[in-house]
C-alpha cells in the first residue's frame, strides 16, 4: 500500500482532492488531502509547515500529489519528510531565489495563455474567469458545489517569499499536465519544465481542474509507477 498526501493548488481546500482520495482507496492505498493556511501573512515556511503537521506520523511509503501553485510547497516538504517520489500536476516549477509572483514573467505565461486563446478562437483580452478558464471540463454540479464557498486564495506573503532551495529536492520525480489546460499551456509546460527539471512532461486528458473533471484517469496516472 502506497500513502498519497495531496496538496491543492492556490484554492488552498483539500476538497479539491474529493473526487480523487475514493478513487486511490478503491485501488488498495492510502490518501490524505491537505488544507492551505488561510492566513494572508503566510509564507512558504508556514504552508509547508501546515502540510507537515496535517500528515501526522509519516507513513511507510509515501508520494507527494501537488497541483498547480503547489509546486512551489512540495519540494519543501519532501525536504521534511521522507518521500518516495513527488508527482506535480498541472504545476509551476520554481528556481532558486524565485518567488510565486516573479514566476509569471519569467517564464512567459501571460504569453502562452494569449497564444492559447487566440489558437482556440477565445478573446485573448478577455480578463481571467474561474469559469473559463478553471472550470470549462468540470462537470455542471462539481462546479456547483465548488461555487457554494467563499473563494478562498493564496497569502500575498506566499507570493513575496523567495523560493529558498537551491536545487530540486534529489527524489524522482514526475510531471502530469493536461491537455486541455487553459491557464498553463501543455506546450508552455514542456518547455518551462524541460529548461527547468530536465524531465519530460506526461501529457493526459483534461484542463487545469483534472482532480475534479477527470478523477478516476488521473489517478490511473498517479498510481502508475
Amino acid at each position: 500500500m502506497t500513502e498519497y498526501l495531496l496538496i491543492p493548488g492556490a484554492d488552498g481546500r483539500a476538497w479539491y482532492w474529493h473526487r480523487v482520495v475514493p478513487e486511490l482507496r478503491a485501488r488498495g492505498h492510502e490518501a490524505i488531502a491537505v488544507d492551505l493556511p488561510e492566513d494572508n501573512t503566510a509564507d512558504l515556511a508556514d504552508y509547508t509547515d501546515a502540510v507537515v503537521d496535517q500528515l501526522g506520523a509519516p507513513p511507510g511509503r509515501l508520494v507527494v500529489v501537488a497541483q498547480s501553485l503547489s509546486g512551489f510547497i512540495a519540494p519543501l516538504v519532501c525536504e521534511r519528510i521522507s518521500v518516495e517520489r513527488l508527482i506535480l500536476v498541472n504545476a509551476m516549477v520554481p528556481a532558486p531565489g524565485e518567488t510565486a509572483g516573479q514566476w509569471w514573467a519569467n517564464t512567459g505565461q501571460p504569453q502562452a495563455r494569449r497564444a492559447l486563446a487566440v489558437r482556440d478562437g477565445r478573446d485573448p483580452d478577455a480578463p481571467f474567469d474561474p469559469l473559463v478558464d478553471f472550470f470549462h471540463d468540470v462537470p455542471p454540479e462539481v462546479t456547483a458545489e465548488a461555487m457554494t464557498s467563499p473563494p478562498g486564495g493564496p497569502s500575498e506573503a506566499l507570493f513575496a517569499d523567495p523560493w529558498p532551495l537551491p536545487s530540486w529536492p534529489g527524489i524522482p520525480t514526475r510531471f502530469l499536465q493536461s491537455r486541455d489546460d487553459r491557464f498553463f499551456p501543455a506546450d508552455f509546460q514542456r518547455r518551462t519544465v524541460a529548461a527547468r527539471l530536465g524531465i519530460p512532461v506526461e501529457i493526459l486528458p483534461g484542463g487545469h481542474l483534472v482532480a475534479l473533471s477527470r478523477p478516476s484517469e488521473l489517478t490511473d496516472w498517479i498510481c502508475e509507477t
